[in-house]
């Protein structure tokens, strides 16, 4: 996964999978608890470290390797390596049944949150790392064991132009509003209003990075850990799965969702076949690029909030990307803690991706101007109750985050599979209850 799609899979998918999938044994056992904590004086680190990437992207064209010369800057004697892994979940995966996995690397999503002390060296405290956006995410018993690195806000990538030519100016600020402003593009333009991406199926799990818009709930994803019927009327995913499934049920996306293609979609939004995505923030730049293949601008791209407005205001959920760790096996903790650093703070990744950068002070990326202009409220969602979320998901066998009940609906919304919303959702609601009263007992 080399290509642009490899930076699809490192934001916020990735972001939402991390703590899905069941835990990988054996491998741990370093000296668990010593901190791998920022050195004093960079000129007395040194050594070598190894970091391990899923951006092989970057480790081909030479980019990260420039990161490093300009790390080395400031840290002269550390000599920075990179090993890029195509399939990095399933490599690192096995890896971490030894004591080498590289000195720095991303927590995969094979790794339970509580296990973190057995593979990861602690930061510091929750105090000493609350400069840092996220760090709930990866915080076990008061410690942080990864900074992330970088967050991304969901919404809608959208072809102003389309959106332009069907008379709709203005960000909608209800579904319905939404889903007229589809219909206007349909009228007027004779271009698919929205594309699902069904059939690639993981842009599917962005829907779930919408959780906390509808009511600008930082605790939206916390409040999932029980019996709570999240589906029920006025919820926030009765909310946003059912504005995919009026959209597909109102014949406003592709024809045949069966053949959609991921790749194909950017340069078609790009030209203006499609209109309108669910995607994080990281798909901006990309959709920008396709654009200008096109011909266009990359002004022709926009970014709108989900269509839900509180107290007079859109709002837009910030999730966490990877997290990067120090292995609890690294014999060069300070300079490897110094690379985790130097990367998050200095090295204006996030901001030439076009990303949300970890560190709370720095400001948005232009990516995001127009959120900023038009006062959208952002919040990090907290993920304090993730493990049990996700217990509960797993026990349930829903799949929050994957795209098999999602592919259901948008199925269901089309008649390809049988039932009503109505019937969907209490359905899902049923089984959520009944796991939450036996998950992680």
């Amino acid at each position: 996964m080399g290509n642009k799609k490899t930076t699809a899979f490192s934001g916020a998918v990735l972001a939402a999978v991390m703590l899905t999938l069941p835990a990988c044994g054996g491998g741990g056992g370093g000296a668990t608890g010593e901190v791998a904590a920022p050195p004093s004086d960079p000129k007395e680190v040194s050594g070598e470290i190894k970091v391990l990437t899923q951006r092989t992207d970057l480790v081909q064209s030479g980019a990260l390797q420039e990161y490093a010369a300009e790390f080395n800057k400031v840290y002269p004697n550390v000599k920075v390596t990179f090993d890029g892994i195509t399939d990095y979940e399933g490599e690192v995966k096995i890896r971490m049944n030894t004591s080498n996995y590289g000195d720095v690397l991303l927590i995969p999503g094979a790794v339970a949150k509580n296990d973190y002390p057995k593979f990861f060296a602690p930061l510091g405290t929750a105090e000493e790392l609350s400069k840092y956006r996220f760090s709930d995410k990866a915080e076990v018993d008061g410690k942080v064991y990864g900074v992330a690195q970088f967050g991304t806000a969901n919404g809608f990538v959208y072809n102003k132009k389309l959106w332009r030519r069907a008379g709709v100016t203005e960000w909608p600020k209800t579904p319905d509003a939404f889903l007229a402003g589809l219909k206007a593009i349909e009228e007027k333009t004779g271009t698919t209003p929205y594309y699902t991406n069904f059939k690639d199926g993981w842009p599917l799990v962005q829907w779930t990075n919408n959780l906390g818009v509808v009511g600008c709930d930082a605790q939206a994803g916390n409040a999932l850990a029980g019996p709570v019927s999240p589906w029920k009327a006025g919820g926030e995913l009765n909310t946003t799965d059912g504005l995919l499934y009026d959209i597909v049920k109102q014949g406003l996306s592709e024809k045949d969702p069966t053949t959609t293609n991921w790749e194909t979609s950017k340069a078609l939004l790009g030209e203006g076949e499609i209109a309108t995505m669910m995607l994080g923030s990281w798909s901006i730049t990309q959709m920008q690029d396709a654009a200008k293949k096109a011909g266009g601008e990359a002004s022709d791209i926009g970014f709108m909030p989900f269509p839900v407005q509180k107290d007079g205001k859109h709002c837009a959920a910030l999730v966490s990307d990877y997290q990067q760790a120090v292995s609890i096996h690294s014999h060069n903790k300070p300079a490897a803690r110094a690379w985790v650093d130097w990367f998050t703070e200095r090295s204006g990744f996030a901001e030439k991706e076009g990303v949300v950068s970890a560190v709370k002070s720095a400001p948005m990326p232009a990516t995001l101007q127009d959120f900023v202009d038009n006062d959208v409220t952002f919040f990090d969602r907290s993920e304090t109750k993730t493990a049990a979320v996700n217990d509960i998901d797993e026990a349930a066998e829903i799949g929050l985050n994957k795209q098999d009940y999602r592919q259901k609906l948008i199925d269901t919304a089309r008649g390809a599979a049988k039932g009503s919303l109505q019937d969907f959702f209490a359905d899902l609601d049923k089984r959520w209850d009944e796991a939450a009263k036996t998950a992680g007992s």
